[in-house]
Formats: structure tokens, C-alpha cells, sequence
């Protein structure tokens, strides 16, 4: 799985900086099979579960509040159906910019839950539109971790984590 993912995100590097914007980025690489949401919309939602389909490393710098860490990695669909009973309820994932998101939503619905939405440009574009993010301890937070250097060129505000 770790050369798998490692690949992936070998070639997704290699021709996703081509791509100037998040939704470019998104129109080359999703194949929109989960319904986008928007922040705006988000902001708006009550009672849904939000699920953040990042590393616990990315987790842990920074999330959007209430979050809930799910991993990309390690998704576990076992742990997923028995904390989700209902298969009904609202669930958005997020990532950085909405490309491993999709991929995770892809496989909640095909483990049957009904209402799947992916966030359109991530926590990045959570934060781009001036959205509050907390770190681990729930603290309020301008850290976002971005990946690496060519991922932050899409986070337009906050602070741009990454490792060297």
C-alpha cells in the first residue's frame, strides 16, 4: 500500500503543478463521482459528519473543528460502518484540495451510505476563504500542512507546514 500511495502521489506531483488553481487541479484530476459542497454550504450544515481524509501528521497541525480523522492511508472501512451506523446521514470529507477526498468518498458509497459530499478545494480553500482551523488541541490555529512546497502554491492564507 505504501509504494501504492507513493506512486500516487509521485505522479499527481509531477502533473498537478502544471495546473495554476484549485479548480484546475480538480477538473484534471477528480472525476466529480462525489458530489462537491461548498464552504459556503458547508458553514450551513448541522448535525453532519465531517470527515477528514488526510495523515494524522496533516490531522494533527490543523482540521476543521469537529472534525473527524479518517486517514487516507489506513481508511478503515470496518471502523467507518461500526462508529456510522446510519447509512443516511450526511457525511462531507476533505483533504488538502479535494482529490484524496474523492477517492475515500468513492468507497463510502460504495459501502452504502447515501449522502456523500466532497468539500470543494479542501481545508485549503477553507482557509482561503478566511474559515477558522484548531490543531490537535483544538486551539485555533493558522498552520495548515500543506504536503510540500509545490502543494502550498494552492493555500492562499494561513501558514504553510510541510516537510524539507
Amino acid at each position: 500500500m505504501k509504494i501504492h500511495s507513493l506512486i500516487f502521489y509521485l505522479l499527481l506531483t509531477i502533473n498537478c503543478f502544471s495546473q495554476n488553481t484549485i479548480p484546475e487541479v480538480l477538473k484534471k484530476f477528480n472525476k466529480e463521482s462525489v458530489p462537491y459542497i461548498t464552504v459556503s454550504q458547508l458553514k450551513t450544515q448541522n448535525n453532519s459528519i465531517i470527515l477528514d481524509t488526510r495523515e494524522p501528521k496533516e490531522f494533527n497541525t490543523s482540521h476543521i473543528a469537529n472534525s473527524q480523522n479518517v486517514g487516507y492511508e489506513k481508511f478503515n472501512s470496518k471502523k467507518i460502518k461500526a462508529t456510522f451506523k446510519n447509512q443516511n446521514q450526511t457525511i462531507i470529507v476533505y483533504c488538502s484540495v479535494g482529490i484524496r477526498s474523492e477517492i475515500i468518498g468513492e468507497k463510502l458509497l460504495k459501502m452504502g451510505y447515501k449522502n456523500v459530499f466532497n468539500l470543494y478545494g479542501g481545508i485549503f480553500e477553507w482557509k482561503n476563504q478566511g474559515e477558522v482551523v484548531v490543531d490537535k488541541n483544538q486551539k485555533k490555529t493558522d498552520n495548515i500542512h500543506t504536503f510540500s512546497s509545490e502543494w502550498s502554491k494552492y493555500l492562499l492564507k494561513g501558514t504553510k507546514i510541510f516537510e524539507k
